[in-house]
């Protein structure tokens, strides 16, 4: 009995070690990557710097220029405090994108706000996997037909490739 009682502790003690542990391999996200690992990682991508502004959503993915977070000046404090020896910047969508489901992908691991009308719009769906070359992670968001600001942290690069695409 005893034992039994140390072997169940030892296992649930180890479980968030587990679940934290994200799957390897391109096909272990949970919906299609084909197109946005395509936009990530096209050789036309447009390169930003943090704090530009976008008058249109891209039709392809953008390379994002990232500087330390006391540089970013990022217009919201974010969700998750960056880590020392972490990058961040921003860019601002200043039209207005037709309303509905759109998918943001990220090349390398990073930490994503979005904000819009002056609040976080928290996603509705998030996939991620190592070891899959030219992207990291994919968000869906549902976002209105109004401008929005698109803020990365905690990147451990000091530039990385974003998609935000209509969700297919």
């Amino acid at each position: 009995m005893r034992k039994s009682f140390f072997v169940a502790l030892t296992l649930l003690a180890a479980a968030p070690a587990f679940a934290a542990e994200e799957p390897s391999g391109c096909d272990k996200f949970k919906w299609n990557i084909d197109h946005a690992r395509a936009a990530l990682t096209a050789p036309d991508r447009a390169k930003l710097n943090t704090g530009s502004e976008l008058a249109a959503l891209p039709t392809t993915a953008v390379t994002v220029a990232l500087v330390t977070p006391a540089d970013a000046k990022l217009p919201t404090p974010p969700e998750r405090a960056p880590k020392e020896g972490t990058f961040a910047g921003f860019t601002k969508v200043t039209s207005a994108p037709k309303a509905g489901s759109y998918t943001i992908s990220l090349s390398s691991g990073a930490w994503i706000d979005v904000v819009q009308d002056g609040h976080f719009v928290k996603p509705t769906a998030f996939s991620g996997a190592r070891d899959c070359e030219g992207i990291r992670k994919t968000m869906k968001y549902d976002l209105s037909a109004s401008p929005f600001v698109l803020q990365i942290s905690g990147a451990r690069q000091n530039s990385l490739s974003v998609a935000i695409l209509p969700s297919e």
